[in-house]
């Protein structure tokens, strides 16, 4: 897979490292001469390049990646280069920053923009889930927000507890895709059993949360 990643500043050399170590063909672009250090990610094509520039962009011949990742820390450089990804180049797939969540409703379909990634958004998920326990924790979402990754944690009162998972009649549009139990992760099957503590992970529709959060929090009877 071919990568194009606008943005060689902490987060765009991240995603580039761990691609390359995925055996993926990444290409670097920033404008700024002293991000551009080839030594900082070994295996990654470079480019002196405004990401907001067709011609820079034609240079890095974008038509030719499979997905173009817009990670540089202005919102409106993310939002063009998503744009004229999708829009010049027929880019399959955008993967864009979200740098201050204010703007997060603008990287939607309308700016070209697949899956829009909020650092502080996850963050704060990632600490909801840490300690939340019986409540519905959005991860990540996915296909211009028409699906999301959810997180459960079953309370020991949970209705839940003890069923069996395929005599569990989920909302249209939900499914349970992983369980973390005591540390371990595993793909769920309809005879596997949910346990008091068990770690619910859903890939559901935006408009089935609230029937899926009241299914997860009905009290034991």
């Amino acid at each position: 897979m071919r990568v194009v990643i606008a943005g060689a500043g902490s987060v765009g050399r991240s995603v580039a490292r761990e691609l390359i170590d995925k055996k993926h063909a990444v290409l670097l672009i920033d404008q700024s001469k002293e991000a551009l250090d080839h030594e900082r990610i070994p295996g990654a094509e470079w480019l002196l390049s405004d990401a907001c520039e067709l011609a820079g962009l034609g240079e890095a011949k974008l038509e030719e990646a499979d997905v173009v990742v817009a990670a540089t820390g202005d919102d409106k450089t993310n939002l063009v280069l998503s744009l004229l990804a999708k829009t010049e180049f027929g880019v399959p797939r955008t993967v864009s920053r979200v740098n201050n969540p204010k703007n997060e409703w603008l990287f939607d379909e309308n700016w070209g923009v697949d899956v829009a990634v909020s650092t502080p958004r996850l963050m704060t998920a990632l600490v909801e889930e840490a300690v939340e326990v019986g409540g519905l924790v959005h991860l990540m979402s996915f296909e211009r927000g028409q699906a999301g990754l959810m997180e459960f944690t079953v309370h020991e009162s949970s209705a839940l507890v003890a069923s069996r998972i395929g005599d569990i009649a989920f909302p249209l549009d939900t499914v349970l895709v992983a369980v973390i139990r005591n540390s371990r992760a595993f793909a769920p099957s309809a005879d596997d059993v949910i346990e008091a503590g068990d770690e619910l992970f859903f890939l559901s529709s935006p408009d089935q949360e609230g029937a899926l959060l009241d299914l997860l929090q009905s009290p034991t009877q």
